[in-house]
């Protein structure tokens, strides 16, 4: 009996060529997303070469004062994008960060902590200056305009996205890393913030 299944149509030479260019990409974006994952310094890991995060801002603090990357120059900084109506990180980072800055006690005065809104239509100097309020005086909070922070946010290769919420309004959804920059705003590291205070602080006063 003679078998009548129709044959598999041959694959010709751009379909050949579609399929090679499909694996070439896929296998591309994972090289590139492996090297970002493994360049990327974690924690307490210092950066073994320059960075490009980290650079150029005009902002304005939560007194109202026009404030630039070179107000950072001098000392150490962490820096921390998030916003005052976030219901968890940030102020989960901001407590962390304010345990760390109790047991640097005097030395405290010696590094930058810098909150920068990544919602500046609702986070106004005022706004920033309450919500604050609550944690570490030593920690400033900066906002700007939509074009400003989108600014600072690019120069630290920050990310952050509105999110719409069912019930209405939105939320932030953003960069959660705390930057570790030094003296002169070179990036060294992202620095953990979430364990014992007492070790952070004495991590901290390497670079203080």
């Amino acid at each position: 009996m003679t078998d009548k299944t129709p044959a598999s149509p041959a694959k010709g030479p751009r379909s050949v060529a579609l399929l090679l260019s499909l694996a070439l990409l896929v296998g591309g974006l994972g090289i590139l997303a492996a090297v970002v994952h493994f360049t990327m310094p974690r924690g307490g890991q210092l950066a073994s070469s320059p960075s490009a995060i980290g650079g150029a801002f005009a902002l304005t603090d939560q007194t109202g004062k026009a404030v630039s990357e070179q107000d950072l120059m001098g000392k150490p900084s962490l820096v921390f994008f998030g916003f005052t109506h976030c219901p968890d990180i940030c102020p989960t980072k901001l407590f962390e960060i304010t345990q760390m800055l109790d047991q640097l006690g005097t030395d405290a005065t010696k590094v930058n902590v810098v909150f920068i809104t990544v919602d500046p239509a609702r986070d106004t100097a005022e706004l920033l200056s309450t919500y604050l309020g609550s944690f570490h005086a030593g920690i400033r909070g900066f906002t700007g305009t939509e074009e400003q922070v989108t600014a600072a946010m690019r120069a630290y290769r920050a990310y952050a996205r509105k999110v719409p919420l069912d019930a209405g309004g939105y939320t932030m959804d953003h960069t959660t890393f705390v930057y570790l920059m030094d003296r002169r705003g070179q990036f060294v590291s992202t620095f953990d913030v979430a364990r014992d205070p007492a070790k952070a602080a004495q991590d901290l006063r390497r670079y203080l």
